[in-house]
């Protein structure tokens, strides 16, 4: 018998072709996508859905992420509208509104607020229903890369039992567990945005009247930021942002802790005034970080498995979601045609380090006194209010006019912050001594 020629050679066996580790909203969707271009996947979830999660304020640029889904229609009959943001400073004794209505593209005037148990539930079941095999209760615990073999994933389940899969290749979708990225060593801490978060859910709040029921309000306080975010079930998201040394110094229980801050913050300890915790407080620390590397041999990374900046922008579920198409088609491709598979993953990390500092810039510069101003004061000049909006609204990607005015945003904010800096110094300097004066 003629002996085959390597490149003829079968391919090893595995279990499937993508194991997907964790079912957030950036694993089910890839999963989703990648089963529906004929790949066998498994997604493996520590969890059983429906499960609590934080991040409940999505963009209007996710609609069309779920429209290429198919589930929008079940996430807006769970959801409330969301047709703007409230900035609030103390600072400024003033409130000014947003509507996405008025940002450069008009088509996406609204979003969602949702529970993201719900809600990452429907996407889950999305992806089952695409053809993934969808593996609940299951943590997985390490990723092992043989050389010249293919990965194998391990995991734990709930009765402590142990299982292993083989994969061509495997998605890091396990959010702020960061599972490869810690097992590699990529992580990185951000130390420019060294930022912790207390929260927790009230009934009875007082809300915006009218259309603007749902908006997402971000109020400024002495030590950082709070979120207001309205669901449908008519409870409240609160939360506070500050640095984590605020947090980690308490002195309090947390509870205790929370409502003081809460107290601290006249506009939000008056829209709770009347209402009632429901449920746990819970606090979070280590909140931005990125990673050495996005993807490597027979792996990428997705969502905040990747990366985490802010909430304030509440960009966590759409950038999940929109690296997760753009992981779908460079994963897609390894598959394929394996040369391609380096230029691919190259241009994955190209676009996903340039969405990720398109909102960077912003969120890093949000709680100085000159960014403050310009937000609070907002003018539409050369359509930059427009273009500002865009952003918010997830559509950085809508060409150059936008772009060109967002950089001309930010040569107004280098502007107004050294006018900031210039009138701190001579304000500090002393008053020249009068002629003819004397020291008693």
């Amino acid at each position: 018998m003629p002996q085959l020629q390597q490149s003829e050679l079968p391919a090893a066996q595995t279990d499937c072709d993508v194991f997907v580790v964790g079912g957030g909203p950036a694993g089910s969707t890839i999963a989703a996508l990648l089963a529906e271009r004929g790949h066998r996947v498994i997604l493996g979830e520590k969890d059983r859905h429906p499960r609590f999660h934080i991040g409940e304020s999505l963009l209007p640029h996710n609609l069309p992420l779920f429209d290429r889904l198919g589930v929008r229609e079940k996430i807006e009959t769970s959801s409330i509208q969301k047709h703007g943001i409230e900035f609030v400073s103390p600072y400024h004794g003033k409130s000014v509104r947003y509507d996405f209505a008025n940002a450069w593209d008009k088509r996406f005037p609204y979003s969602f607020q949702v529970r993201r148990s719900a809600f990452d539930h429907i996407l889950l079941k999305n992806a089952a229903a695409k053809g993934a095999e969808v593996i609940e209760g299951c943590r997985i615990t390490s990723i092992e890369f043989p050389d010249g073999g293919h990965p194998l994933i391990t995991g734990r389940g709930e009765d402590a039992s142990t299982r292993q899969w083989t994969a061509a290749f495997v998605v890091d979708a396990s959010g702020r567990d960061t599972l490869l990225a810690a097992q590699l060593e990529m992580k990185e801490r951000n130390p420019r945005n060294n930022s912790a978060a207390i929260f927790g859910h009230f009934t009875g709040a007082r809300r915006l009247p009218g259309k603007a029921e749902g908006n997402i309000s971000i109020v400024w306080f002495d030590h950082g930021w709070f979120w207001f975010i309205p669901l449908s079930d008519g409870t409240t998201s609160i939360g506070a942002v500050c640095q984590a040394p605020f947090l980690k110094n308490r002195g309090a229980d947390l509870k205790s802790f929370f409502m003081s801050v809460i107290a601290s913050c006249p506009e939000i300890a008056d829209r709770l005034k009347d209402a009632q915790l429901a449920g746990e407080v819970t606090a979070t620390g280590n909140y931005s970080y990125g990673v050495k590397r996005t993807s490597g041999q027979n792996f990428i990374l997705v969502g905040d498995a990747c990366a985490f900046i802010d909430p304030v922008f509440s960009s966590g579920v759409y950038l999940a979601m929109t690296t997760a198409f753009w992981a779908a088609d460079a994963v897609d491709a390894c598959l394929r045609s394996p040369p391609r598979a380096a230029r691919a993953l190259r241009r994955y990390d190209a676009e996903t380090r340039k969405v990720l500092a398109a909102f960077t810039w912003f969120i890093y510069r949000i709680r100085e006194p000159a960014m403050r101003n310009l937000f609070m004061s907002p003018r539409n000049w050369f359509r930059m209010e427009e273009a500002v909006l865009s952003l918010l609204a997830g559509g950085i990607f809508d060409g150059w006019p936008i772009r060109a005015r967002l950089y001309m945003f930010r040569t107004i904010y280098y502007i107004t912050k050294f006018a900031h800096l210039r009138h701190r110094v001579f304000a500090r300097r002393p008053a020249p001594a009068q002629a003819g004066s004397t020291v008693g």
